[in-house]
């Protein structure tokens, strides 16, 4: 699966979900009062990394054609999506997979852009709002981590993969930071949604 269809997909899940997905299993754990705290400094963090990668993309990013991250250049750059070796982000299914696959799949996804966003800072002139963006994510992934540790006490927290991509010059550098933020985007989109299925205070606040 390339990297654009996967965003694609993604959306469409993220719409599919936002109609209404049932409790994860596992609900009686969630609602654990230590649960729905790494929730909310999950959701918090989430917020700030989407934040993150619109400035980082600003300031990152600045060949023609790539400026917006929702460019319509995107769906011309899936031969250089392979070529670079930029792999496709996990599908965030809530509705079909259990509660620890689904953290454990949102670990995967958040690792996986974290080693993308090191392979390719090395190679730009201003690394400090891609720094900014790692350390948020690495964060995030020990948020996640804590929360996989409560449903299953084995669970070990994963490194970040070993990435190396194809980048023989500026435009490919410029090309594979696009695309990254651009799935980064979705992918996080998806887990916002997820981690709100999860997120009981709002249905406090409406009980009350």
């Amino acid at each position: 699966m390339n990297i654009l269809i996967a965003v694609a997909l993604c959306c469409f899940m993220a719409v599919k979900s936002a109609r209404g997905a049932p409790l994860p299993e596992g609900s009686a754990l969630v609602a654990e009062p230590q649960v729905q705290e790494l929730v909310q400094r999950s959701l918090t963090l989430m917020e700030k990394i989407m934040q993150d990668i619109e400035v980082t993309h600003k300031s990152c990013v600045t060949v023609k054609g790539l400026t917006e991250l929702n460019s319509p250049e995107n769906a011309k750059l899936v031969n250089m999506a392979s070529t670079i070796g930029i792999p496709s982000a996990p599908v965030l299914m809530s509705n079909n997979v259990t509660l620890e696959t689904c953290l454990k799949n949102i670990s995967e996804g958040l690792q996986l852009h974290q080693a993308l966003l090191s392979a390719i800072s090395s190679h730009l002139e201003d690394r400090d709002k891609v720094d900014t963006l790692k350390a948020d994510i690495k964060d995030l992934v020990l948020q996640i981590h804590k929360m996989l540790k409560m449903v299953n006490r084995e669970a070990v927290q994963a490194t970040p993969p070993a990435m190396t991509l194809n980048l023989s010059g500026g435009y490919e550098i410029q090309v594979a930071t696009h695309l990254t933020l651009v799935q980064l985007q979705a992918f996080g989109r998806d887990v916002e949604r997820y981690l709100r299925t999860l997120d009981q205070s709002s249905e406090e606040d409406t009980e009350r």
